[in-house]
């Protein structure tokens, strides 16, 4: 049976049976739990397995303007989104349900949530546009970048990206925030007992827009199969990363974490 798993940043229980109540009345099973706010922990990571369960058709979030005016509970979420859709593709249908009569501000969201579908508590036709998003097909949408996540207990957030297609002639990830310390290059999806880097630097500094980035860089060759390794401290508010630039200019993506 198709199901959807709710995560609740608020603590209200009376709105979050309302929601399951809705949802069950249209055929779909509805599990979930509270949002726990512990970056160090990883506690995120327990609400990523639950969505990576194959009966799990879409992923819902039920929040007040004032948590997500919390830096760490959007770059958890940003975390968990940049996971879930490395693991269930950019277009697994993602809904937030919030409270009021305006939709959270789309800026202060972070960039894998600036395109989900926003519904209003208030909206009585909520529910059928949900359940019109679980049976919907949709035509897969994959940017030419690869960007993952690797967080793991007592080792770290490890930023995993690479292209899509093609070969890099090198890789470059750079933090406006938080503190990058280390850096790997390995076969994609796992990060490398051991590695060997060409021509690694430290410590580059550009600009993008309003922001200034501090980057790590390599000359390794990253193509389709291998991936480029980074460990950051922190919490940076935007990640750049991209192919390591030869020139003046070069073409970078920026994500924004929260």
């Amino acid at each position: 049976m198709k199901s959807i798993w709710l995560t609740s940043l608020s603590k209200s229980e009376e709105q979050i049976q309302q929601i399951a109540q809705k949802m069950k009345a249209y055929g779909l099973s509805i599990d979930g739990a509270y949002w726990e706010d512990d970056l160090k922990k990883m506690a995120w990571l327990s609400t990523l397995q639950e969505l990576l369960n194959p009966m799990v058709k879409l992923w819902m979030i039920y929040a007040t303007e004032e948590e997500l005016q919390s830096e760490s509970i959007r770059y958890g979420l940003f975390a968990l989104s940049i996971c879930l859709q490395n693991e269930r593709g950019h277009t697994f249908p993602i809904a937030m349900i919030y409270d009021g009569g305006s939709p959270p501000p789309v800026e202060m969201m972070p960039t894998p949530l600036k395109e989900i579908s926003f519904f209003s508590l208030t909206e009585t036709s909520y529910p059928a546009k949900i359940v019109a998003k679980v049976h919907s097909t949709v035509k897969p949408v994959t940017p030419e970048y690869r960007l993952n996540l690797r967080a793991i207990p007592q080792i770290g957030y490890w930023y995993e990206i690479g292209p899509r297609e093609g070969v890099w002639n090198g890789a470059m990830l750079g933090v406006d925030q938080g503190e990058i310390n280390f850096q790997a290059v390995g076969p994609k999806g796992a990060l490398p007992d051991k590695s060997k880097l060409i021509s690694p630097r430290q410590g580059l500094k550009l600009s993008y827009g309003e922001s200034e980035f501090t980057a790590w860089s390599v000359e390794n060759e990253i193509d389709s199969e291998s991936s480029y390794y980074a460990r950051i401290e922190g919490t940076p508010k935007s990640i750049l990363f991209g192919e390591n630039p030869t020139g003046d200019e070069s073409d970078v993506f920026v994500v924004q974490s929260m």
